[in-house]
């Protein structure tokens, strides 16, 4: 028979498992929706990038505080996906510990490679504060605007990078959940989907950088994280 400490050693042990998962869980739907926020921002106060090369330079003082603000919850978001990673490890290494393990290593590795290219604008803006500053010749303007591209291709290199390895984790969580009752099948083959989805649009990229299904992949992990978030978080309340 358990004894009374023992009933209370399980009762805080309980609590603290299904603290995980609620945190986690809440954590991925925060990211997820906090990042609609992030991709509405760019839509309405930002556009379009403009043509030309040196189009986005030249119009960056219009829209910096709109770039300034994006990328900051960009990167809040990022941080918040950390927790759901974590939280599904702790869900899933039960019932398969190889793939959870995995697929939250590389989950956490591709948000820090994305985190460290999450405000270009810190490089940007002196850029743009040189191109537009009194004085400046044609022929550092036009210095500044290679500077400009080769600094968005350092950045673009880490998003590529990112993207190409957060989706393999994405899929070996899939592979976790469908065999975890508590998740079941269909949120494996969701999260099946979506992880296959993100790698293909991933590897387009790489192979042709100037492509724009980047968005396709970005949207498999916002529908990913937002799947997982409420899985993980529906444990702690049904546990």
């Amino acid at each position: 028979m358990m004894t009374k400490d023992g009933m209370l050693h399980a009762a805080h042990r309980h609590q603290e498992d299904s603290s995980i998962p609620r945190w986690g869980g809440l954590a991925g739907i925060g990211g997820s929706v906090l990042f609609v926020v992030v991709f509405a921002i760019v839509v309405i106060f930002a556009g379009p990038e403009p043509a030309g090369s040196a189009g986005p330079i030249s119009r960056f003082p219009e829209i910096r505080v709109a770039r300034t603000v994006e990328n900051g919850l960009y990167l809040a978001v990022l941080a918040l996906w950390v927790p759901l990673a974590l939280a599904l490890f702790h869900s899933l290494r039960r019932t398969r510990p190889a793939p959870a393990l995995f697929g939250s290593a590389l989950n956490i590795l591709g948000l820090a490679v994305l985190a460290a290219g999450a405000v270009p604008h810190a490089v940007t803006s002196r850029l743009s504060d040189l191109y537009h500053a009194d004085g400046a010749t044609p022929d550092e303007q036009a210095t500044l605007v290679l500077l400009w591209q080769t600094t968005q291709g350092m950045f673009d290199a880490l998003l590529l990078v990112g993207l190409l390895v957060m989706p393999v984790g994405v899929i070996l969580f899939s592979l976790a959940m469908r065999r975890d009752p508590a998740f079941g099948k269909v949120a494996g083959n969701i999260s099946m989907a979506l992880g296959v989805i993100g790698l293909t649009a991933a590897t387009v990229m790489l192979v042709d950088p100037l492509s724009a299904v980047a968005a396709f992949g970005v949207f498999a992990l916002i529908g990913f994280h937002l799947l997982a978030g409420w899985k993980t978080y529906r444990l702690s309340t049904t546990a």
